[in-house]
């Protein structure tokens, strides 16, 4: 490795963290050029409208939490635009929410550049230079990007603004089509001029107050008053391993320390399929049944309570459990990177924009994000909060030290998928002793209330526990699964099942 280690959910994000290290970057320059690009590689996927949370760590420091992930906004207007939208997965079909009234207070900006200006080593136009270019002259739709697309086809032509940027000649967008957004090029260049402030507060905060003046929640206001949070990460030890990740609000990161837990009290780390399936179960109904108050925002914490934790314990334990769960889904429209510099400054940086809410802001060719629409991130149901507050999420971007030393840095796309896929890996990487490329490749299973969904190779056991639950098999590996993004020094491997690409540079 002479420079880094990348992984990342395009060859267009990993190019440009590659032109990034070339230039003299560092792991945070590397993956916040990559994120801006991803914007446009991966436009279904991430954006500027959006949020995310990073775990980085300086060489020799320890891992921080940098929570730029979105707010909702105060619940002070009574006309919105919310609608349903419903989107065609071919099997089966789900419903989301769109629209003005959708839109939480963005956090990408505010942090991603706060970071820079903290860890960065290059001058900001130099870290956003390829995502500039690439927004300008376009990024070639891979497969995989041109499926995304057609999943959300519906919301990216809502508005006359995304039907100009993907319905070109007559016809939408497809494989080989070249995607340009060039008021997003101006627009990254107008941040790499001025910083966030010209979003927040400046010109920019005007043209977003005023879209938004009706049937929405955002305005300068809010804008003005996000902050990125840093915090310490939630940490469980496995042996010789320490594994780091996301905490409250953030659902991911604690219910993934949760399963773990789970898995480790019982000794059971080693899982069978039923074993493993029960442990996301009480997951899942422990969850459920700490979350009712959407006015406290670290309510989650709860289920790391030693008596709530170890009712769940003997649940576990009990041979006659049969567990009742109510299913959560969604889309997944996440994309992860996760890098490692020669310097061993680590990366491991999860961001979304949900579905999108189907409006562009048309001066900046930025989609904003739908996250108070998104079913999983409200389980109190949607717009009854009070207060302004970190909305949860289920991003869980990990650092995993063996020795006291960082090995691995990986995290995952997939919505309520990702706790699934990160701890899937993580088991197959310091229990089963997988090669990394192994250890992502492997079939994967994800239970969703009582819906098990479960990949080829996958035997499902006939035993007593799993007569509550129906089976849905997959013919082949798929992007439902999760993505997870994975490096380590010596290797670097992107998820296939969500087109990810791993370089050694």
């Amino acid at each position: 490795m002479k420079y880094g280690s990348i992984s990342g959910g395009s060859k267009e994000a990993v190019e440009a963290a590659k032109q990034i290290f070339y230039n003299g970057g560092n792991a945070f320059d590397a993956a916040i050029g990559a994120i801006f690009t991803s914007m446009t590689s991966e436009f279904s996927l991430t954006g500027a409208g959006g949020g995310g949370i990073m775990l980085g760590m300086s060489n020799n420091d320890i891992p921080v939490v940098y929570d730029f992930f979105v707010d909702c906004p105060s619940n002070n207007n009574k006309k919105i635009d919310f609608q349903k939208i419903n989107v065609d997965f071919g099997n089966t079909s789900q419903d989301f929410h769109i629209g003005k009234g959708s839109t939480a207070t963005p956090g990408n900006i505010a942090g991603l550049l706060d970071i820079h200006q903290e860890k960065g080593v290059l001058p900001l136009n130099i870290v956003l230079e390829p995502a500039i270019k690439i927004a300008k002259e376009g990024v070639k739709l891979s497969k995989y990007q041109a499926y995304i697309n057609k999943l959300i086809k519906p919301i990216l032509l809502h508005s006359q603004e995304g039907y100009k940027l993907f319905h070109t000649n007559n016809k939408f967008l497809q494989q080989g089509d070249t995607f340009k957004n060039p008021n997003f090029s101006d627009f990254l260049y107008s941040i790499s001029r001025y910083g966030k402030k010209f979003f927040y507060e400046g010109d920019g905060a005007d043209i977003v107050n005023k879209f938004y003046s009706s049937e929405g929640y955002i305005n300068k206001k809010e804008l003005k008053n996000y902050q990125m949070k840093i915090r310490k990460p939630n940490i469980i030890n496995i042996g010789e391993y320490k594994i780091f990740t996301n905490p409250a609000p953030s659902y991911g990161g604690t219910l993934m320390i949760f399963m773990l837990k789970l898995l480790k009290k019982s000794n059971k780390l080693n899982a069978n399929i039923t074993q493993l399936v029960k442990s996301m179960e009480l997951t899942s109904m422990a969850r459920n049944s700490v979350c009712s108050n959407p006015n406290n925002e670290m309510e989650i914490n709860n289920v790391l309570n030693k008596k709530i934790f170890s009712e769940y314990l003997d649940l576990f334990n009990d041979n006659n459990f049969i567990g009742n769960t109510s299913k959560l889904s969604g889309l997944g429209s996440t994309t992860h990177i996760s890098i490692i510099d020669k310097w061993n400054n680590i990366v491991s940086v999860t961001t979304t924009n949900g579905e999108g809410c189907g409006h562009f802001i048309p001066e900046f060719g930025i989609m904003m994000n739908n996250m108070l629409g998104e079913q999983d991130l409200n389980p109190y149901g949607f717009h009854n909060w009070k207060n302004q507050r970190r909305l949860p999420t289920m991003i869980c971007p990990t650092i995993i030290f063996k020795n006291n030393k960082p090995i691995y840095a990986l995290g995952s796309g997939g919505s309520n998928r990702i706790r699934s896929a990160i701890i899937q890996v993580i088991l197959n990487l310091i229990i089963k002793n997988m090669p990394l490329e192994d250890a992502i490749d492997a079939s994967r299973i994800h239970l969703e209330g009582k819906e098990l969904y479960f990949e080829p190779q996958i035997q499902i056991p006939t035993n007593q526990y799993f007569k509550h639950i129906k089976k849905i098999p997959f013919e082949k590996k798929s992007l439902f699964f999760g993505g997870v993004n994975c490096v380590s020094i010596n290797n670097a491997i992107g998820d296939k099942r969500r087109g990810g690409v791993g370089e050694l540079v």
